[in-house]
């Protein structure tokens, strides 16, 4: 085919399988811990990082990896710590990240508005060999820690309270979710673009939620959804020349929408067998009561 013959969209196909596992990958934790918007802070705080790399002749992507590391442990910290003033520190975290980034992309020889826009929306003729190779490793990374420690994280992010008194190192396990949310969004942005990376990281595992009941198979069929709507998003941008990141994320949430849907009548129906079980079981215990009282010994009075 002829998507396959050329290069860079082998780079971006590659690229686009993994971000279709690790966005909803780690994305599944944030959902439970309640942060679905974690991802579009830290996407905003990214933007200084490949400001720097552009200043500083250097990759965006490791320069927004390392910026994007100490914005997100900043922001655990302030989540931990904080107080009345918390969501004041991270709102001024967040819009002085993008603003930063838009100053340094400016003020680099390299930097320009084409370029501002492949890393906000996401890029498929942008993603270069080192860049194939930057996010190899980091999506080898999130895999790594997002199965590898998946009792010890859904611990944390389901109850704090009951993990520390299990023994869990909660403040360290809530900082490497919060690096790894990090490293995700460095390694969606060449595709997804970082304004809309959060979409991924969220809306994959929210469909996946409304047919599933255990953590286990919503993780799996998140990560499904996940690469089926990064790859099918890019190939649709390349044959219809649209963005490849809004794309990416209207797929997903179409895939939400259908699944929401059929969820619907299935919900309703297993309400009305919960219903006639429990009426079942009170109907039974109440004839098996000694001295319990039927309808027919109502005494009319």
């Amino acid at each position: 085919m002829e998507i396959f013959q050329t290069e860079f969209m082998q780079r971006a196909l590659i690229a686009a399988v993994l971000v279709g596992i690790t966005a909803p990958a780690i994305g599944i934790y944030l959902v439970q811990r309640r942060q679905a918007l974690m991802g579009d802070g830290i996407g905003h705080i990214a933007m200084t990082g490949v400001g720097l790399g552009f200043l500083l002749n250097s990759s965006p992507v490791w320069m927004a990896t390392l910026v994007s590391i100490v914005g997100a442990v900043t922001m655990e910290l302030i989540r931990a710590y904080g107080k009345t003033r918390g969501d004041i520190a991270l709102a001024m975290l967040f819009y002085g990240g993008m603003a930063g980034g838009v100053l340094l992309i400016n003020l680099s020889d390299t930097g320009s508005n084409a370029n501002l826009s492949s890393y906000l929306f996401g890029s498929l003729s942008t993603v270069s060999d080192s860049d194939v190779t930057a996010i190899c490793l980091l999506a080898a990374f999130v895999v790594l820690v997002t199965i590898g420690l998946r009792k010890q994280l859904f611990a944390v992010s389901q109850d704090e309270e009951f993990a520390r008194v299990t023994g869990l190192p909660v403040r360290a396990l809530n900082l490497l979710i919060a690096v790894t949310a990090a490293v995700t969004v460095t390694v969606a942005m060449r595709v997804v673009g970082l304004l809309l990376v959060s979409a991924l990281m969220v809306v994959p595992v929210a469909a996946a939620q409304q047919i599933t009941r255990s953590f286990k198979v919503t993780f799996i069929l998140s990560v499904v959804i996940g690469t089926a709507v990064t790859l099918s998003g890019t190939v649709t941008s390349y044959y219809q020349d649209v963005p490849p990141g809004a794309t990416i994320v209207l797929m997903a949430i179409g895939v939400f929408v259908v699944l929401t849907a059929l969820a619907t009548p299935l919900a309703r129906r297993r309400a009305r067998a919960v219903a006639a079980a429990d009426a079942t079981c009170t109907a039974d215990v109440g004839k098996d009561v000694p001295g319990a009282r039927r309808p027919a010994d109502e005494v009319t009075v």
